[in-house]
C-alpha cells in the first residue's frame, strides 16, 4: 500500500493539530515522517492517551482551568480533542459551551494562546474577500459568525466574542459530527463600546468605538456576498448580535441565501420542543396553553413566532395564535396602547391595560408557561413563581437566560416555590434536587439539541436556505425522543448523552424538508438514514502510510 501525499514531516507535522497523533503516531510513521527521537518511544493507543489525559482535565480547580485545558489539547490535537470531549459530553458541554463560554470570552485575551478561525475588521472594507481566501481549507459548510455585541447576557465583548463561534463549533463536531475541517468560525469586529474593555491591557480587537449605520450595514453585506461567493456550499449562521442587526440581518439575508440566527430560530425551537413534551406532563396541549415572556428580545420574539406556527397547525387562527403569547419588557407589558414599541414587538402587542409588574401580569393572565429570556438574574421572584403555581396545578418555568449568573430563577427556587409542581427547564444546567423525599432533575433547554442537527441535515442536502419548517420539525422531533423516563423524573429534554441520536433523528428530517421542498443542490441518497450516519464524523487516527 503506497503512502498518500503527505508534505509534513518532523516538528512540522507534529505542529499540525490536524494531522498530530503525538505518541500515537506507529513506528512505522515515525520512520516514514522523521519523527523518530522527536517522540517518547512508547507508542500508545488512543484509549491509552485518553486514560493518561482524563485525570488531568478532571484535576483542574475550575471549569474556567477545564476550558483552557481543552482548547490546549485541541490546539495540539484536533482527533484526541473530540474523542475525549465525544466520550465525556454530559461532563463537558458546559465547559467547553453554556455556563463556561460566557466567561472564556471574558477572559479571551488572558486564555488566549493560538488563533482560530478569521477576523474581519471594519478596515478590511472593500477586500473581505481577500480576507477570506486567506482560510486555507476550501470545502467550508459550516460559518459561525458574531460581531460580539450582545454576548449571551453579558453584553458587548467585542473581537472577545470569538470564543461563541469556536464553542458552537465544536458541538457541531461533538454533537452531530460535522467534520471539524468544514467549520469555520468568523469575528466581524467593528469596535466595542464597552469602554474598559478598550483599555484593557489584553484586549486584542479594535480598540474604537462601535462601527453602525451605513458603514456597518455595507461592511455586512460585502461579507455575506463574499461568503457565498468563498464558501458557496456553506451554511451561515449569525450569533450574538444586538438585537436591531439581528432581526436586520436574518430578514435580509433569510430567503437569498442559506443562513439563520441561532439566538432567534435556534432558541425557539428548543424552547417550542420543550413546551411540546411539556403538554404531555401537564396535559394541557400547546394551542390551549397561554405563554408568558419576560423578556422581548430576539430569543423571545423568535419562540413567540415559531410557537405561533405551531398553534396555527394544531388548528388555531394566526390572530388566536399570537393572542395566546404575552410579553413582558422593561418597561412593562407589552400591550397596544404603547407608543415605544419596536417593529418586531408590535406583533405581540395585545388590547389590555398596561402593567407594570411581572407578577401583577401573571396573576392577571394566568399563563400556563412562564419563559424567560430577558437576561435578567432573579426576575422569577417567589411572588412570581407562587402566582404561577396558585393558577395551574403544573405550572410550566423556563428559566433561559445565560449563563447561570444571568438565570430568572434557579431550579430549587422553582421547585421550592411551587411545592414541588414546577415542570422547569434551564439554559444553564442545574443539579437535580431533591424537595419533600422526591428528587426532580431539571431539563436544559440547551441550543445544542437543536442547531448541530439542522446543520448536519443542511450539509448533507446541501440545502439553498434553512427555513422555519425546519426548526419546527426540529422541536417535534425533539419533544418525540423524550422518554418515559425522562418524563417521569419531570425532564423535558433527553439526556444530554443521545445528543448525537438527537442531532443524527433531526438532521434526517431537515434534509429531508430540503429535498420535498426542491432547496437541495445534493441528489438525494437511496437511504437517506444511512447517508447520515455515514456522514458524521468518527475522531479516530487515520494511518498516513
Amino acid at each position: 500500500m503506497t503512502a498518500p501525499l503527505q508534505p509534513k514531516r518532523g516538528a512540522t507535522l507534529l505542529n499540525d493539530p490536524v494531522l498530530n497523533k503525538g505518541t500515537a503516531f506507529s513506528a512505522a510513521e515515525r520512520d516514514a515522517f522523521g519523527l523518530r527521537g522527536l517522540l517518547p518511544p512508547r507508542v500508545m493507543t488512543q484509549e491509552e492517551q485518553l486514560d493518561r489525559i482524563l485525570p488531568g482535565v478532571r484535576a483542574r480547580p475550575t471549569p474556567i482551568d477545564q476550558y483552557a485545558y481543552l482548547v490546549a489539547l485541541h490546539d495540539r490535537n484536533v482527533t484526541l480533542f473530540y474523542r475525549l470531549v465525544m466520550d465525556n459530553l454530559e461532563e463537558f458541554l458546559p465547559v467547553l459551551y453554556t455556563p463556561t463560554v460566557g466567561q472564556a470570552c471574558e477572559e479571551f485575551g488572558r486564555i488566549f494562546r493560538r488563533s482560530r478561525g478569521l477576523y474581519v475588521t471594519s478596515e478590511d472594507r472593500g477586500r473581505v474577500r481577500d480576507v477570506l481566501a486567506n482560510w486555507p481549507h476550501d470545502d467550508v459548510r459550516m460559518i459561525v459568525v458574531t460581531d460580539g455585541e450582545r454576548i449571551l447576557g453579558l453584553g458587548d465583548l467585542g473581537a472577545n466574542g470569538m470564543g461563541i463561534p469556536i464553542g458552537k463549533l465544536t458541538l457541531y463536531t461533538a454533537c452531530a459530527g460535522v467534520s471539524p475541517h468544514q467549520c469555520l468560525p468568523i469575528t466581524i469586529d467593528v469596535g466595542t463600546d464597552n469602554t474598559a474593555l478598550r483599555e484593557s491591557a489584553a484586549y486584542m480587537g479594535v480598540r474604537d468605538p462601535r462601527l453602525r449605520g451605513e458603514a456597518y450595514d455595507e461592511l455586512l453585506d460585502e461579507f455575506v456576498e463574499a461568503v457565498k461567493e468563498r464558501f458557496p456550499l456553506a451554511c451561515l449562521q449569525f450569533e450574538d448580535f444586538g438585537n436591531h442587526n439581528a432581526f436586520t440581518l436574518l430578514e435580509k439575508w433569510r430567503d437569498r441565501t442559506c443562513t439563520f440566527n441561532d439566538d432567534i430560530q435556534g432558541t425557539a425551537s428548543v424552547t417550542l420542543g420543550g413546551l411540546l413534551s411539556a403538554a404531555k406532563l401537564t396535559g394541557i396541549p400547546l394551542r390551549e396553553m397561554r405563554l408568558m415572556f419576560l423578556g422581548a428580545g430576539e430569543a423571545g420574539i423568535g419562540i413567540g413566532d415559531l410557537v405561533v406556527q405551531e398553534m396555527m397547525a394544531e388548528g388555531l387562527t394566526e390572530l388566536e395564535a399570537r393572542q395566546r403569547c404575552w410579553f413582558m419588557d422593561s418597561r412593562g407589558l407589552v400591550v397596544d396602547s404603547r407608543t415605544d414599541l419596536q417593529d418586531h414587538k408590535r406583533r405581540f402587542a395585545h388590547e389590555h391595560a398596561p402593567v407594570a409588574s411581572l407578577q401583577q401580569a401573571v396573576e392577571q393572565l394566568k399563563p400556563h408557561a412562564l419563559i424567560g429570556v430577558s437576561g435578567q438574574p432573579s426576575t422569577f421572584t417567589p411572588g412570581v413563581l407562587a402566582a404561577m403555581a396558585a393558577n395551574h396545578p403544573r405550572p410550566i418555568i423556563m428559566a433561559l437566560s445565560n449563563p447561570t449568573s444571568k438565570a430568572e430563577c434557579t431550579a430549587r427556587e422553582a421547585y421550592v416555590a411551587t411545592d414541588g409542581r414546577a415542570v422547569f427547564a434551564s439554559g444553564s444546567p442545574f443539579a437535580p434536587v431533591t424537595h419533600k423525599e422526591r428528587t426532580h432533575v431539571p431539563g436544559q433547554g440547551n441550543n445544542a439539541y437543536i442547531f448541530p442537527g439542522v446543520g448536519l441535515g443542511v450539509i448533507i442536502s446541501e440545502s439553498t436556505r434553512v427555513t422555519d419548517e425546519m426548526f419546527a420539525i426540529a422541536a417535534r422531533t425533539l419533544a418525540n425522543l423524550v422518554s418515559p423516563e425522562d418524563l417521569a423524573m419531570g425532564r423535558i429534554y433527553p439526556s444530554l448523552t443521545r445528543i448525537r441520536e438527537v442531532s443524527r433523528a433531526i438532521a434526517i428530517e431537515v434534509a429531508k424538508i430540503a429535498f420535498d421542498r426542491g432547496l437541495a443542490r445534493a441528489t438525494r441518497p437511496d437511504d437517506l438514514a444511512a447517508a447520515v450516519s455515514a456522514a458524521m464524523y468518527e475522531p479516530v487516527y487515520q494511518s498516513l502510510i
